[in-house]
C-alpha cells in the first residue's frame, strides 16, 4: 500500500487533473476500460500518438505546461506529455508522479543537435505510475509516426515494467541512453528544470533573446535567425 497515496492523486498547479477539459479527455480515453493497467495503456497511446513530439515548439511559461494547456495543442515535447499523462492518470485514480534524466542519442533531429551544440538534452520526462503495488515508469513522448521515420520501434507500455527509452535503433545501433537521474516528484519542480536549462542552453534563455521571444520558444525559427 502507498502511504501517501492522496499525495500522487491530488491536483497541482501543473497536473491539473480537476481541470474540466483534462477529466473529459482521461475518461474519454478510459471508457469501457475496466483495470487500472488497462486505464494506464490506453491513456498512454493517446497522448503518445494524439499529440506529435516536437522538440522545436518550446512554451516555458508556467501556464504553457499545464496539463490542460497540453491539450489545446497537436505537439508536445516530452515534459508537456508526461505532465498530461499524469494528470489524466489521477483523474481516473491511478497515483502518479514525474521523473526526469540527462539523456544522449535522444531522438531529434541533426540539425536540432548542431544548434544545441550537443547530443546531450537535460530534463528529459517521464511519467511513474503506480500499478499493481509498484511505481512503473512511461514515457508516451515519441509518436509511432517519428519512430518509424527514425527507424526506431515504438515504445511500448505495457503497465507492468518500465518503459523508458529505446536503447537501439532498428539496425542495432546505439540509439539512446540515460546520463543522470533527477529523481521523481509529486508536481512538475519548475524551478528546478528551468535552472538547468539555462546551465546547459544559456543563450537558448539570454536576456536579449527571452526579450524577444519571451519563454515561448520556436526553434526553427530561432535556428533561422527570424
Amino acid at each position: 500500500m502507498l502511504p501517501d497515496k492522496q499525495l500522487y492523486l491530488n491536483a497541482t498547479y501543473f497536473v491539473d487533473s480537476d481541470n474540466a477539459e483534462v477529466v473529459e479527455y482521461a475518461n474519454k480515453h478510459t471508457a469501457g476500460l475496466q483495470s487500472e493497467r488497462e486505464k494506464a495503456i490506453g491513456l498512454y497511446l493517446a497522448i503518445r500518438d494524439g499529440f506529435k513530439y516536437d522538440p522545436y515548439r518550446l512554451d516555458f511559461r508556467p501556464q504553457g505546461l499545464k496539463a490542460s494547456d497540453v491539450l489545446r495543442r497537436d505537439y508536445g515535447h516530452c515534459v508537456s506529455k508526461a505532465v498530461l499523462l499524469a494528470a489524466t492518470a489521477r483523474v481516473v485514480g491511478i497515483p502518479s508522479r514525474l521523473a526526469f534524466f540527462n539523456v544522449k542519442n535522444h531522438i531529434a533531429t541533426e540539425r536540432l543537435e548542431q544548434f544545441l551544440k550537443t547530443n546531450e538534452l537535460v530534463f528529459h520526462g517521464c511519467t511513474e505510475l503506480y500499478l499493481e503495488g509498484r511505481w512503473v515508469k512511461a514515457t508516451p513522448a515519441f509518436n509511432a509516426a517519428l519512430c518509424h521515420k527514425l527507424n526506431v520501434a515504438t515504445l511500448e507500455f505495457d503497465g507492468q515494467e518500465d518503459s523508458v527509452f529505446q536503447q537501439f535503433d532498428k539496425s542495432g545501433n546505439v540509439f539512446m541512453h540515460y546520463t543522470h537521474e533527477y529523481g521523481s516528484f509529486h508536481d512538475l519542480p519548475y524551478d528546478l528544470m528551468m535552472r538547468q536549462f539555462r546551465s546547459h542552453y544559456g543563450f537558448l534563455l539570454s536576456d536579449e533573446l527571452l526579450a524577444k521571444t519571451g519563454l515561448n520558444l520556436d526553434l526553427n525559427k530561432i535556428v533561422n535567425g527570424q
